[in-house]
């Protein structure tokens, strides 16, 4: 099972943060560079989101409206039924992660490599993590408005306007000025991709720190995360099983269901760790927590699931009501998984 180099990387910044955390004026500049970063990262996927294809994509909308129930309705519907696992089997914090987790968007990078590698409707999973993104921008912070509330760890009516300011207006930034960056972005992805991932390393530096700061680590322990690590194995399974036999009963086909199961399964770290930090301040540490537990899981078993859809016989592949798109496909990709 692959092991994202990323997750190390982030696993170590968060030990980073454990034995050397900012304080002080160090924890303002780290703070201020976060916020930066932050928007920058926004402004970026702005910049890289095709409008084009995302309008081209509304002529598939039964697939896209399935993939948002799964990530916006479903997925949260679950979270809040683990409610009644506190305070016996989480803690208030890691339920309030949890729920969280619930909220985000779902991914686009490996939506599309999984959807590749199982012979998938690969167009779909690329409108479909992208539509999810774009909706998750304003679904995401208002959801978190309604279900977590002041309960959320210093979650409150401001944190809308941070997200205006920190994330709507560069995402929308972007958009405006692709016309003329977007070649140039295109050209330099390489390099703007080492910046976004070091952006959110230094977002999870910064979280991470608060934390130490805030003493908030003795509420988490050994037992504590392996009930966490049991939960989500529990909701990854359950959000598997419903995308894929879900859109058998909806009528799709075969590459359509693994577009569904792939893009409407996962969760994106790479949006979710930003928005983190803008909703729950100095708390986002437990926050991001059981996403970053949930990335690597979910990373490792759809590999899994991916290898073993690509082995279906061709007949099963080319079964009437499978999608003609199937027909473009790609390798598994040497790349960062989001």
């Amino acid at each position: 099972m692959p092991i994202d180099p990323y997750i190390v990387l982030l696993l170590g910044t968060v030990g980073l943060a454990a034995l050397l955390p900012a304080r002080g004026t160090a924890s303002d500049v780290a703070s201020g560079a976060s916020t930066a970063a932050i928007a920058f990262l926004f402004f970026l996927y702005g910049a890289r989101l095709s409008t084009r294809e995302a309008l081209d994509g509304l002529r598939h909308w039964r697939l896209h409206v399935t993939v948002l129930a799964c990530t916006f309705v479903f997925f949260p519907v679950f979270g809040l039924a683990a409610r009644v696992l506190v305070p016996t089997v989480l803690t208030q914090p890691l339920y309030q992660g949890l729920l969280f987790l619930t909220l985000v968007p779902s991914t686009i990078q490996s939506s599309i490599a999984f959807t590749s590698i199982a012979r998938g409707n690969v167009p779909a999973a690329i409108c479909a993590g992208s539509f999810s993104s774009l909706a998750g921008i304003l679904i995401t912070p208002l959801l978190a408005a309604a279900l977590l509330g002041n309960s959320g760890g210093g979650f409150s009516a401001d944190s809308l306007v941070k997200i205006v300011l920190q994330l709507l207006v560069p995402f929308l930034a972007g958009q405006l000025l692709r016309r003329w960056i977007g070649g140039s972005i295109t050209r330099h992805k390489k390099i703007l991709g080492l910046v976004d991932r070091g952006s959110i390393l230094l977002v999870v530096y910064t979280a991470f720190s608060e934390g130490m700061n805030q003493g908030i680590w003795h509420q988490v322990s050994p037992a504590r995360l392996g009930c966490l690590l049991v939960v989500e194995a529990v909701l990854l399974a359950l959000m598997l099983l419903l995308s894929w036999y879900g859109g058998k009963a909806l009528g799709f086909g075969r590459a359509d269901r693994i577009a569904i199961q792939f893009a409407g399964s996962k969760k994106s770290l790479a949006s979710g760790l930003p928005m983190a930090s803008v909703l729950f301040g100095a708390h986002a540490s437990l926050a991001v927590l059981p996403l970053m537990l949930f990335h690597q899981m979910q990373l490792m078993v759809c590999a899994v699931i991916a290898k073993r859809r690509a082995r279906d016989p061709e007949e099963a592949v080319d079964a009437p009501g499978a999608s003609a798109a199937h027909v473009v496909q790609g390798q598994p990709q040497d790349r960062v998984l989001r």
